[in-house]
Parts: C-alpha cells; sequence; structure tokens
C-alpha cells in the first residue's frame, strides 16, 4: 500500500483541476466540440501521435492548437465514440507547471447501412500541463495507442 502524504488545498484544487482537464478532452470528442476540445490547448501546444506504441517514430506531430483542428474533426467518419478514461497519474506538480499519465479506452461506431462495426483502442497518454490565468491546459500530449480491436457488432 501506498504511504498518504498529506497535500496543500491548493495542491488538491489543481489535482483535480488537472484530472477534470483530462476528462474534457473526452467529453469535447465525445460531444464532437472540436473547438472545445481545442481551447483545452495551449496556443503552441505539442500534440504527437505515435500509433503503434513500441515505435519510437511519431505518425503525426503538430506544433499549435490550429493544427488540432483536422485531427479532432477525424472523428465525425464515426456514428459514436465513447471514451472511458482509466486510471491517471501525476508524475510531478509544481506551481504552474505539472506531468501526468492518463489511460483510455476509446470506442469508435462506423454505420454503414446495417452493418455496424466497433473499433477499440486501448491508449495512453503522456501529458505535460501548465496553469495559464488559472486555468490548467495540455501544452504537451503524446498519444500512445498500445493497441487496436475491430469488430462487428449486432
Amino acid at each position: 500500500m501506498s504511504k498518504r502524504v498529506a497535500i496543500s488545498p491548493e495542491e488538491a484544487a489543481d489535482r483535480l483541476a488537472v484530472r477534470e482537464l483530462i476528462e474534457a478532452y473526452a467529453h469535447c470528442a465525445d460531444r464532437r466540440d472540436a473547438k472545445g476540445q481545442m481551447a483545452l490547448f495551449t496556443a503552441d501546444t505539442h500534440f504527437v501521435v505515435y500509433m503503434d506504441a513500441k515505435d519510437p517514430k511519431p505518425s503525426q506531430e503538430l506544433h499549435s492548437r490550429e493544427a488540432l483542428a483536422p485531427v479532432f474533426d477525424n472523428l465525425n467518419q464515426y456514428a459514436a465514440t465513447m471514451h472511458f478514461i482509466g486510471q491517471s497519474t501525476i508524475f510531478s506538480l509544481s506551481g504552474d507547471r505539472a506531468t501526468g499519465e492518463a489511460y483510455c479506452i476509446a470506442h469508435h461506431l462506423t454505420v454503414n447501412g446495417e452493418k455496424r462495426r466497433m473499433m477499440v483502442a486501448y491508449l495512453r497518454y503522456l501529458d505535460a500541463f501548465v496553469k495559464i490565468d488559472g486555468a490548467w491546459l495540455f501544452s504537451e500530449r503524446l498519444l500512445y495507442v498500445d493497441w487496436l480491436e475491430e469488430r462487428g457488432i449486432s
């Protein structure tokens, strides 16, 4: 069992705000709120996708909030998505900076006439956060796809 450590009310509030930021990302994705999702990032954000978590070469690398628009718009190809956020760990939190990791299982439903398919992505995010004007934002988000599962559904 881990040792319990007392933290200040300010740190507790920051930790909660970071968790809410992670959850807001998933909520915006599932609601197709690309503008809301983009607003969770700094203007000069760094967003990197590794479609194969074991490959050190990224599949996609973006360097601004505006560059995220087509990535988030890509979700519109699905009839529905549902992102389940699992454990999230804050590695470091000091003042207005933090780092952490979050796990996610992302369900993507495709409907083509009577044919329905589900793609499930098992993801990890390594994140860097910054607090600007009292609000926590992603300054860097590295998305690692550990594996994908595809299946037909009724």
